[in-house]
This record gives C-alpha cells, sequence and structure tokens, in this order.
C-alpha cells in the first residue's frame, strides 16, 4: 500500500510541476510534457514490482506503437481551439478523434499481425 500511495505522490507531483511550469513558459511546459515521463515511471514501476524485463519490453513496444495516435489529440485541439471552439468542447471532440485513431491503429496492428 505504501509503495502505491509513493507511486501515485511521484506521478501527481510531477505533472502538477509540469502544470506549473507550464503558467510561466509555455515552450518549457512543452518540452517538459513531450517527455515520456509518465511511460518511464510506468516501466519503472513495473520493473520494480514484477523484475520481469519482458513485461517492460512488452509495455514499451506497446507504447511505441500508441503514440502514434495519440498524436491526433495534439493536432485536433489547437485547430478546434484557433477555429473559434471553445475549451471543453474542443477537448470532448480531440479525446473522440484520438480514440477513434487508437482503435484504427489496433486494427491495422492486427491485419499486419503485430500484437501489443
Amino acid at each position: 500500500m505504501l509503495a502505491t500511495a509513493t507511486k501515485i505522490a511521484i506521478t501527481a507531483i510531477l505533472v502538477v510541476a509540469i502544470a506549473e511550469v507550464a503558467k510561466r513558459s509555455s515552450l518549457l511546459g512543452a518540452v517538459l510534457a513531450s517527455i515520456p515521463l509518465t511511460s518511464v515511471l510506468a516501466m519503472i514501476w513495473l520493473y520494480a514490482d514484477t523484475g520481469d524485463t519482458g513485461k517492460v519490453a512488452d509495455l514499451a513496444t506497446g507504447i511505441f506503437w500508441l503514440v502514434l495516435p495519440s498524436l491526433v489529440l495534439f493536432i485536433a485541439l489547437p485547430l478546434l481551439l484557433r477555429a473559434g471552439w471553445t475549451f471543453a468542447p474542443s477537448l470532448a471532440v480531440s479525446c473522440g478523434l484520438t480514440a477513434a485513431a487508437y482503435f484504427l491503429m489496433l486494427a491495422i496492428l492486427k491485419r499486419f499481425g503485430i500484437a501489443i
């Protein structure tokens, strides 16, 4: 239980720190947010919990393939906001498009025999 609480605290602190930095500098906030901190932390926590490098490798491979459709969010959101949409609908539509992109990517990977 303490280990889980520690993981949550470290992860939350990083996310809040990035948000605070972004208030002062969009560029620095973007740089910090673009670093795959969540992925790195997930791999560290997975290895610490299991000691299984195969599981870590599988997670890293899955992350690689699913980063591609996640980029849809970062294309759609600014386009919608700059087109005059308000924040909440822009975010909702962007998340919906991103979810559709995930399903499409999974279908493409399956078609090519790539299991994640």
